[in-house]
């Protein structure tokens, strides 16, 4: 039993859906099988961050600004999880790359549709309800603002207003940490507004960029969780200060080196540092359609490089409830069925 926090819903579609939609709507995309489309999108070499995310826009075209693709993505992503064990996903993505109305610049090459931010969230939120009723398996879903687009951030904040307890239990800032938050105002109000409405933050910080993009994240942003943060350890103190408040990091190994976040030497990774300090950490796949990878494959790379083992994987699995954004009664609804499905007694440290 699994519990997953940090996972892309766009980089979490099936090549076949993709496809289906790119041929039904008339959009050309780089192959017409699965195996070539997956040639293009997918890689196993280490690129940069930014070649990885310039992969989105090979197939993002045949999805966006569609109503039944984004409902549909929605569905097939819970069902590929419960697939792999997940009792419980918190999935993310930001509305306005899925929209192609009442959002500007239109992203993807799209012309002017009729779909808004508002409806995407409203389709998402369908397609994982279903997918909850016929996969057994419970998902949430975190609004993503973007750092390149500061003019999108009240927005998003707004719908997490507005889906609060449907399905939508907190907001992210994703994209260039080298576009620093604290510069564009709109960041920082989204999230002193959603500090004051009572829903959770988590934010990208510390992938690629400096541990000073996570004193950001955590002293202005208010975040309770920090998405990759690897580079915290170059900052001992901040390191000390993180481990001591216990803040959660969601770690994405395979995507962490595969982006060129971290060396491509998985036994000298960060999560090693993380785990000799019994530091509060998940893992997580990320972006699992472009790097051609399951959560099972961190999991794997963890036991094979790492030295992971059943304990350090009931630990993390814990964590990952306990730092969950869902309501208390619920966590521990979840916790129990992990308690019980490991053997353990709840409460217990380990």
């Amino acid at each position: 039993m699994l519990v997953e926090l940090h996972v892309h819903l766009d980089g979490a579609i099936k090549p076949e859906t993709i496809l289906y939609f790119g041929k039904k709507r008339g959009i050309p995309l780089p192959g017409d099988t699965v195996e070539d489309l997956l040639q293009h999108i997918s890689y196993t070499e280490p690129l940069t961050l930014t070649q990885f995310l310039e992969k989105f826009t090979f197939y993002m075209p045949a999805i966006a600004g569609d109503r039944d693709a984004v409902r549909r993505i929605a569905y097939e992503f819970v069902e590929m999880k419960a697939k792999e064990g997940v009792i419980y996903v918190e999935v993310r993505y930001s509305p306005h790359l899925l929209a192609n109305c009442k959002v500007h610049p239109v992203p993807w090459g799209q012309k002017e549709g009729d779909l808004t931010p508002d409806e995407v969230v409203h389709l998402v939120n369908q397609g994982l309800q279903d997918g909850e009723r016929d996969f057994n398996i419970k998902a949430r879903s975190i609004l993503c603002c973007m750092r390149h687009m500061p003019s999108w951030s009240l927005e998003v904040v707004e719908l997490c207003k507005k889906y609060q307890n449907n399905t939508v239990v907190a907001i992210d800032l994703a994209g260039d940490e080298l576009l620093v938050a604290e510069t564009f105002p709109e960041h920082r109000k989204a999230y002193e507004e959603a500090e004051r409405c009572g829903i959770h933050r988590t934010c990208h910080a510390g992938e690629v960029g400096s541990p000073s993009v996570i004193k950001e994240a955590i002293n202005v942003l208010k975040t309770e969780r920090i998405g990759h943060g690897y580079h915290v350890l170059e900052d001992p103190a901040l390191y000390k200060e993180l481990l001591n408040r216990k803040v959660h990091f969601e770690i994405c190994l395979l995507c962490s080196v595969l982006t060129g976040a971290c060396g491509p030497d998985f036994r000298k990774h960060p999560v090693i540092q993380f785990m000799n300090d019994k530091a509060n950490y998940s893992l997580n796949s990320d972006g699992p359609l472009i790097l051609n990878s399951t959560i099972e494959t961190d999991y794997k790379i963890a036991k094979q490089f790492l030295d992971f083992t059943e304990e350090e994987f009931k630990r993390v699995n814990i964590n990952a409830a306990k730092s969950s954004f869902l309501p208390e009664k619920e966590k521990k609804e979840l916790l129990s069925k992990l308690y019980e499905a490991y053997g353990m007694v709840p409460n217990n440290p380990s």
